[in-house]
């Protein structure tokens, strides 16, 4: 009869004692509220009325933090939120050390954003999204690095500037495009005006070529249907006709 009671109080005790967790939690357990043991994943025992735990996800896990107004270099508000990934990877630190790790996380990245929004311009912000999001990831990580939490990642999600200042990026990227245009224009005329010279200079070299130019011209003018012809003569011509023009007005006198 005692060895049967003994029996059921062992029972008891395993089913009690007895706790599981999962392959991507551990349990940090208190005895007699002081730190005992880290235990976990898969089977662990508990001793009843003497030790508690609290479990801990050593997932990647992600928080947003919401949009926040800062002031940069240049003294440009804007609002702005991000994205932080984080992991436990000291579950023991992650209860004692602080005592709401995932709030605890949110108000450094909040401090830390608009500290380093402060240190760039607004043209750093937002060409160099990269760059500030490394920069926000270490200054995060070192504060949160006592707390057995690891920041893996952050990255800016959305940054808003004021209208007005975005009318005056507009019109700063439209006068920079009608900048392009015009040197894109001028060198083009710089080019054609070069091939111009080395055309004439090859026409002038052979005197034939001027000749099957202007054919080619009339050819042209004639493809086009127009109602008026415009045909070329060669220089030599003119000058002979104006030779004998004066002749004959020489000789009637």
């Amino acid at each position: 009869m005692i060895i049967f009671f003994l029996a059921i109080l062992l029972f008891l005790f395993l089913l009690t004692s007895v706790r599981i967790a999962n392959q991507y939690a551990m349990a940090v357990i208190f005895r007699l509220c002081k730190y005992a043991r880290t235990a976990g994943p898969g089977l662990y025992l508990l001793i009843p009325l003497i030790e508690w735990q609290v479990t801990i996800d050593m997932r990647t896990m992600t928080t947003s933090v919401e949009q926040q107004e800062a002031i940069t270099r240049d003294n440009v508000p804007i609002k702005i939120n991000a994205v932080i990934w984080r992991k436990t990877v000291d579950p023991k630190r992650a209860v004692i050390e602080v005592v709401d790790v995932g709030n605890s996380v949110v108000q450094v990245a909040i401090t830390s954003l608009r500290n380093v929004i402060g240190q760039h311009t607004l043209d750093d912000v937002l060409k160099e999204q990269e760059t500030i999001s490394r920069a926000l990831q270490i200054s995060i990580d070192t504060v949160t690095e006592p707390w057995g939490v690891k920041v893996e990642r952050v990255q800016m999600k959305n940054v808003e500037i004021p209208e007005s200042m975005q009318r005056a990026m507009a019109q700063e990227a439209e006068a920079l495009r009608e900048k392009r245009a015009r040197q894109i224009k001028a060198q083009a005329e710089v080019e054609a005006a070069a091939l111009l010279r080395q055309a004439a200079e090859t026409i002038m070299q052979s005197p034939a070529g001027l000749e099957l130019r202007r054919m080619q011209m009339i050819t042209e003018v004639g493809a086009e249907q127009n109602t008026m012809t415009i045909i070329m003569m060669p220089s030599e011509f003119v000058e002979m006709a104006r030779a004998l023009g004066q002749r004959a007005g020489g000789g009637s006198g």
